[in-house]
């Protein structure tokens, strides 16, 4: 699996970028393909505040129905609305379709993410 190199991930296969002072969240592109065609991404509360590891939101496809968690501790400020209408814009670009963004409580905290050369895959 190819990783785009500007941005963090964790294990459980969210992507983090760099948005100002804020970072998009969404999952990656072999996320995406296990879960198949999406039906339904949302159940993000704006204005929550996250643990890292807490579920931040959902991702549902017509096989199963998958948690996306907080990459570090923050709050949500925003749902990407297109994803309402539109879930299988993650299908066709994840790395090109954020779900959330969220304000770290401590930016040092994404920067110790692993980056793309850390892929086992």
């Amino acid at each position: 699996m190819n990783l785009p190199d500007d941005r963090k991930y964790t294990e459980s296969h969210e992507w983090v970028k760099a948005d100002g002072d804020v970072f998009q969240v969404g999952i990656t592109d072999d996320a995406q393909d296990q879960l198949g065609d999406l039906v339904f991404v949302g159940d993000v509360k704006i204005g929550a505040v996250l643990a890292a590891g807490d579920t931040a939101g959902v991702v549902e496809s017509v096989k199963a129905a998958s948690d996306i968690y907080a990459p570090v501790d923050g709050e949500i400020v925003a749902f990407n609305e297109d994803l309402d209408s539109q879930p299988d814009l993650i299908n066709k670009a994840a790395f090109d379709t954020w779900i959330f963004k969220i304000r770290p409580k401590n930016v040092a905290d994404v920067e110790a993410l692993p980056g793309a050369e850390h892929d086992k895959s």
